[in-house]
C-alpha cells in the first residue's frame, strides 16, 4: 500500500468522479483507475460502486477512507517535525460555512491567511445548514466549519469566535421606514420572508418567535440570502437577518433596518473541527482564526 494510492482514494472520494480526481492530482484517468484497482486488490474489497454520474463509496471504501485520511494527516505531521522540513506548515484546509458568511464575514481574513501562509491551500465548501456543516466535518469533506448554533458532538471541538445580532429589515417604502425600532406586536401583523428550516438564521428566528409567543404570517421561504433581501426590498414582507448581511443594502437605501423593541437577537458564531490531533495546516488555520477574533467581531458589528 502506497501513500500515492491513499491520496488518490481521498481525491476520488471527495470528487466522486475519476476524471475530476485525475485533474486535481495531475494524473491520467487510467492512472487513477489503476491505483484504485490495485488498492482494491490489496484490501480485498471494492472501494467504489458505479453511479449514474460518477461513483459512490462502498461500505469498505468509507472505512478505507477514514483510515487513509488519518494516515495522511499523520504523515504530514511527521514531515513537518523532521529536521529537514521547512518551518512553515503546508497542506490543504477546506472550510465549510454558509455562502453569506464567506462573502460578508470571512473574505478579507481568509485573503490575509492565504498571503501569510502561501504553502497552505485554502478552499471553501458552501453549506445550506448548520447540520450540513457539521456533517461535512464528521465525514471528512472539510477540516474546519463555521456555525451559528451550539454544536454538541464528542468528536468535535468548538471554539467561539464572536457574537452577531439579527435585525428586522424592511423595504424603503414599507410602513416601518423611518422608524428605529418596532414592537413584537408590529411584527405580528406583517408577512415574513424567512430562510428555510434548518438554517442557523431560521432556527434563531423561530426561537425568538417561540420565546415571545409570536406566530407571524409567512410569505416566502428561501435559503438564498440575495433572494430574501430582494423580496424584502420589493415589499413582499419583512425579515430578520444578521446586521452584517444587510450592511451594504442599508447604506444604499435599498433596505431599512430596525431593532426589535425590548429584545436583542444575538447569536454566537463558532468554529468547529475534529477533536483528534489536526494536521499542521489545519492547526495553523485554527490558530489564525482564533488570533483574529476581535477583527471578526468588528466586521460583524461595523
Amino acid at each position: 500500500m502506497e501513500l500515492s494510492q491513499l491520496r488518490t482514494l481521498r481525491e476520488v472520494a471527495e470528487t466522486l468522479n475519476f476524471t475530476r480526481a485525475a485533474e486535481r492530482l495531475g494524473l491520467t484517468q487510467s492512472a487513477v483507475s489503476h491505483q484504485i484497482k490495485s488498492l482494491e486488490v490489496e484490501l480485498g474489497e471494492p472501494l467504489f460502486v458505479r453511479a449514474k454520474r460518477g461513483v459512490l463509496l462502498s461500505e469498505g471504501g468509507r472505512a478505507a477512507l477514514e483510515h487513509s485520511i488519518r494516515i495522511l494527516d499523520e504523515v504530514e505531521a511527521l514531515r513537518v517535525r523532521l529536521p529537514g522540513a521547512e518551518g512553515t506548515p503546508s497542506g490543504r484546509v477546506r472550510a465549510a460555512a454558509a455562502t453569506q458568511a464567506f462573502v460578508h464575514l470571512f473574505a478579507e481574513l481568509f485573503e490575509s491567511f492565504m498571503k501569510s501562509h502561501p504553502r497552505i491551500e485554502l478552499t471553501f465548501r458552501t453549506t445550506v445548514s448548520t447540520d450540513q456543516t457539521v456533517a461535512d466535518i464528521l465525514n471528512g469533506a472539510a477540516e474546519v466549519g463555521f456555525a451559528a448554533l451550539p454544536v454538541y458532538s464528542p468528536s468535535l471541538q468548538v471554539r467561539k469566535l464572536f457574537e452577531d445580532e439579527l435585525v428586522l429589515v424592511a423595504g424603503p417604502r414599507h410602513r416601518f421606514s423611518g422608524r428605529t425600532s418596532v414592537s413584537v406586536r408590529d411584527i405580528a401583523a406583517e408577512r415574513l420572508v424567512l430562510f428555510e428550516r434548518g438554517s442557523s438564521i431560521r432556527r434563531a428566528t423561530d426561537a425568538f418567535f417561540h420565546r415571545v409567543g409570536l406566530r407571524p404570517e409567512l410569505a416566502l421561504e428561501s435559503n438564498d440570502t440575495y433572494f430574501v433581501k430582494l423580496m424584502v426590498e420589493h415589499g413582499l414582507g419583512v425579515s430578520l437577518l444578521p446586521a452584517w448581511a444587510v450592511r451594504e443594502e442599508v447604506a444604499k437605501g435599498r433596505l431599512v433596518r430596525q431593532a426589535v423593541a425590548g429584545h436583542r437577537l444575538r447569536r454566537s458564531v463558532s468554529m468547529i473541527f475534529l477533536g483528534r490531533m489536526s494536521p499542521p495546516a489545519t492547526r495553523a488555520f485554527v490558530d489564525f482564526m482564533l488570533a483574529h477574533r476581535e477583527e471578526l467581531e468588528a466586521v460583524a458589528h461595523a
